[in-house]
């Protein structure tokens, strides 16, 4: 019996051979260097506003007199350049992230599939609000702070390689901490953790994030408190959503749960409000037509429970196929007597 495809499983008939595979992920990748390179060509012009962009926080903490330097002969070449490639990377997130979701797709199932799609935005979302939390939070923080502690007669002069390669270091670290969040969520929707346990292990999630901020962020105490403290509030913020998503997964799942039951969906419900079977050889069987109605009655109610867990067939079950009826049939008539075969003595009509 040909089944349809179930719409909420995995492509796995159409599965793709190896190489194909390999061909798809080459062409994923080729788009998103093509990407990358187009967008970097369009910086490059704006490199030079670019970097005194990024510099501007330092340059006001800057004592007077003072300004950035570059120790290498290559440096105000290569490092405007550097920043325009970063940022290439960083702008062309979104196409990124679509074309990882797009390799991945043809084997989600549906429901993963429409969360796939929302996590992607909401999480290239977080990444760009981490590097702006990094921009005009903690960079001016930082940096005032550095500054107001030079020794008596040291001239702070910052070389500009050294500054672009700190700053791209505190931008990808914020934009990775505040993807905490979806972290948390896709935990909890895969049923690796539920909220309750997250909840259970925060002092634990609280010293993580200040070890993680210490390991991400230059060694100085602002920086590090500064990544741990927004860590925390995001890692409570995905708590709240994954109990949401927890929530709205249980109610929307104890209905299929009530109308399968114990059986196998359909099948089990028709069987149940099938009429019951009458018992054999009580009243209501003595003509070849009853039999033959109770025969195909039992061979709908057999349909019926196609696809359930097979059970072994009784004897009593038995008794209705189609040979069994013809021999009860032949009973009655050997015996004359018109009477279903196994009915009380009182029940038989007196003999002539």
């Amino acid at each position: 019996m040909s089944q349809s495809p179930d719409p909420d499983m995995a492509p796995g008939d159409n599965e793709q051979p190896f190489m194909s595979h390999l061909v798809e992920l080459r062409d994923r990748l080729l788009r998103c260097v093509m990407v990358v390179l187009v967008v970097m060509v369009a910086l490059l012009p704006f490199a030079n506003d670019l970097y005194t962009f990024i510099a501007e926080p330092l340059l006001k903490h800057l004592p007077a007199g003072t300004s950035m330097i570059a120790t290498e002969v290559a440096s105000p070449f290569l490092t405007p350049f550097k920043l325009a490639l970063v940022l290439a990377i960083f702008a062309s997130l979104p196409f990124i992230f679509y074309q990882i979701w797009a390799f991945v797709a043809p084997g989600l199932y549906q429901h993963e599939r429409r969360m796939v799609l929302p996590l992607v935005v909401s999480s290239t979302f977080l990444f760009y609000l981490g590097m702006v939390f990094a921009y005009f939070v903690v960079f001016p923080l930082v940096f005032g702070f550095f500054t107001s502690t030079a020794p008596e007669g040291v001239a702070v002069m910052t070389d500009i390689a050294r500054y672009l390669d700190f700053v791209l270091k505190l931008f990808f670290a914020f934009g990775v901490a505040f993807e905490v969040p979806i972290a948390t969520i896709v935990l909890v929707s895969m049923g690796v953790t539920t909220p309750e346990a997250l909840v259970a292990k925060r002092p634990y999630v609280i010293i993580v994030a200040f070890v993680v901020g210490m390991l991400l962020t230059p060694p100085d105490v602002i920086s590090q408190t500064l990544l741990a403290l927004p860590m925390w509030v995001l890692f409570e913020i995905g708590i709240f959503f994954s109990r949401a998503i927890v929530r709205r997964r249980d109610a929307g799942g104890e209905a299929p749960a009530e109308a399968a039951g114990t059986g196998s969906g359909s099948g089990a419900a028709a069987a149940a409000s099938a009429p019951a079977r009458p018992e054999p050889g009580v009243g209501g069987m003595e003509t070849e037509a009853d039999l033959e109605a109770e025969f195909d009655r039992a061979q709908a109610e057999q349909a019926a429970l196609e696809g359930d867990a097979a059970a072994p067939e009784s004897d009593d079950d038995q008794r209705y196929t189609r040979d069994g009826l013809q021999e009860e049939l032949d009973t009655q008539g050997d015996d004359g007597s018109g009477a279903t075969p196994g009915a009380p003595d009182g029940d038989r009509p007196p003999k002539a």
